[in-house]
């Protein structure tokens, strides 16, 4: 009698549809607590004779009631749940009593709402029905149409660039300048292999980073139009990095800049800051194109834009803004790279396979490491090095500045057991020692026993130069400077020059009405040196023709006097500037060119 139940318990099973194939599953769970519950109230549980004080159990419920015949029988209705019955097409039902008409696909909708068909009362049986006279079906059971691009999201991207074409979502500009960058990018098809080659380590970081923000992907192209993705470039405004901050917006952003590294090239730090960026003037402006041309020109001479636009009754769009060239160009460049990568075929133009998979990974650093020491132990060249790791300026890594270093994926595990070898021997020949004084390099080489050449080209100090005092350099690592860098220092150090003045001794004689004061200033010396140097008096008048000795700048040091005054001018007037600019300036003239 159970047996006959359970069979007949597989028929309605077999005619479930796979959408329902969860159902089954719970059925099967059902079955088993079931029986079980049965079974374990019904069996009484006998004395062994073969054995005292054992029981006896009986065979059915080891051999019937156990989960391997569940799980047989569980396979047995899924394989009734998958099974379909093939009809004949809707077009090819007839019936002997009159024609059938069946509607287009396009109004199947309506057929599930129309009044159904009278029908005779000797209907045939529902196997044989035809297909008009059977009710629709369930709105889950039709057929979805998905428009084509749909279809992408059902199976995962072959690579990076059609991860990047699913995630296009900002509108498309269409205008001539973006045909004419179309044909200035589509005729130069080793310039683009090159960037997009140079982009291969650092792409699938950005689409990730777009993806988790939830940001359009046509982001992740304007590397290209910025810097040709080299995170080495610095353009003429001193912007750096690929994604060209300059240094007031790079502070602004949390960019760290100092004698040690430069976070505007890293990779990780200047993308963070770069996405916070957009989306901060995305927020202020509703409207990508705007945020791009603000990025590029400023966010304050974009409101200054759009405000005067407001005033004279014009459009708020980026196209009928008033603005530089460069930032006129600078979405359509965007546009016709997007539309390059959309379409490659249509512009004669092969993409390089990128893999949709992380190029590099992050691995902590705890000891202070010397680059050659690193490169050494991750079995890669120092160029791939640093491709990875471009804000680092120094032979040595800080690990209080510098947590993190990238490598990449399959070098990261050959490093970190290379790593584990190592614990117990030094990884560094290099730390920081900081001036207490305004000194020669001369007298530093000799204080800390090394050599001139070598501080002078580890800390790129140019000839004729003093260190002023507070200035960091880095040192041989030996006697008492034999520990790891603090984190003040790795995050604050920084190094200053001031020209070294070499005296020479001129003789001059005082004209007539001549004073110790006029001859001092004739000469750029103090009264009181002029003094010393002669051994006179503090008032003493000098008579015509009066010889007198001087100690006055060589000509060379008077150069490199001049010269550095010029560039501290520069320096004031830039760091001025820096001061009266927010970051809503980010650059001007931020296009570096690409290194080809």
């Amino acid at each position: 009698m159970e047996k006959r139940i359970l069979i007949n318990s597989i028929n309605p099973i077999r005619t479930l549809r796979p959408w329902k194939v969860a159902l089954v599953a719970e059925y099967l769970l059902w079955i088993h607590r079931t029986f079980s519950r049965q079974v374990s109230v019904q069996v009484s549980l006998q004395p062994r004779a073969d054995r005292p004080g054992a029981l006896h159990t009986p065979s059915f419920v080891d051999d019937r009631f156990n989960w391997n015949k569940c799980v047989a029988l569980g396979l047995f209705m899924l394989l009734g749940a998958c099974a379909t019955i093939e009809t004949p097409p809707r077009e090819q039902v007839t019936t002997a009593t009159a024609p059938v008409v069946v509607p287009p696909a396009s109004t199947a909708s309506n057929s599930s709402t129309a009044p159904p068909a009278t029908t005779p009362s000797t209907a045939p049986p529902r196997a044989t029905a035809p297909e008009s006279f059977r009710p629709a079906p369930p709105p889950e059971d039709r057929p979805v149409l998905l428009k084509p691009r749909s279809n992408m999201g059902l199976t995962p991207p072959m690579d990076v660039w059609e991860r990047v074409r699913r995630g296009f979502a900002m509108p498309d500009l269409d205008n001539d300048l973006v045909r004419n960058r179309e044909q200035w990018y589509s005729s130069r098809p080793d310039y683009i292999l090159r960037m997009t080659e140079r982009s291969r380590p650092y792409l699938f970081h950005v689409v990730e980073e777009l993806e988790r923000r939830n940001m359009p992907t046509e982001l992740a192209l304007l590397p290209f139009i910025e810097s040709a993705f080299n995170p080495q470039a610095v353009s003429s405004a001193k912007a750096a990095g690929m994604w060209q901050f300059m240094p007031a917006t790079g502070k602004y952003f949390d960019l760290k800049q100092n004698i040690f590294r430069d976070d505007r090239r890293d990779v990780i730090e200047s993308t963070r800051a770069a996405l916070d960026y957009l989306q901060k003037l995305y927020g202020m402006f509703g409207d990508w194109h705007l945020a791009l041309a603000a990025y590029n020109w400023g966010e304050g001479s974009v409101g200054r834009a759009l405000a005067r636009n407001k005033a004279q009754g014009k459009p708020l769009t980026y196209s009928d803004l008033n603005m530089p060239n460069e930032t006129r160009y600078y979405v359509p460049k965007l546009q016709a790279v997007k539309n390059i990568v959309a379409q490659p075929e249509l512009f004669n133009t092969q993409l390089p396979l990128i893999q949709n998979h992380p190029y590099f990974k992050s691995i902590p650093i705890e000891r202070d490491i010397d680059v050659a020491i690193a490169v050494k132990l991750a079995n890669v060249s120092l160029e791939d090095f640093k491709a990875l790791n471009p804000s680092m300026s120094r032979p040595v890594i800080l690990a209080a500045g510098t947590p993190q270093i990238l490598l990449p994926w399959d070098n990261a595990t050959i490093f970190e057991r290379n790593l584990q070898a190592h614990a117990n021997r030094p990884l560094a020949t290099w730390t920081a020692w900081q001036a207490p004084r305004t000194m020669k390099l001369e007298d530093v080489a000799k204080q800390l026993d090394t050599t001139i050449d070598q501080l002078r080209s580890v800390n790129n100090i140019p000839p004729r130069m003093l260190i002023t005092a507070g200035s960091t350099l880095l040192v041989p690592r030996k006697g008492r400077l034999d520990n790891d860098v603090t984190e003040h220092l790795a995050d604050n150090g920084k190094l200053g020059l001031a020209p070294e003045v070499v005296l020479k001794r001129i003789v001059v004689k005082a004209r007539q009405g001549d004073t110790l004061a006029s001859l001092a200033a004739r000469h750029g010396v103090t009264e009181a040196n002029m003094v010393t140097w002669n051994k006179l008096k503090a008032n003493s008048r000098l008579v015509t023709g009066q010889s007198l000795t001087l100690l006055v700048p060589s000509q060379g040091s008077r150069k490199v006097t001049q010269s550095s005054s010029k560039n501290a001018s520069q320096k004031s007037k830039t760091q001025a500037s820096s001061k009266k600019a927010s970051p809503s300036k980010p650059k001007k003239s931020t296009q570096a060119k690409p290194k080809n």
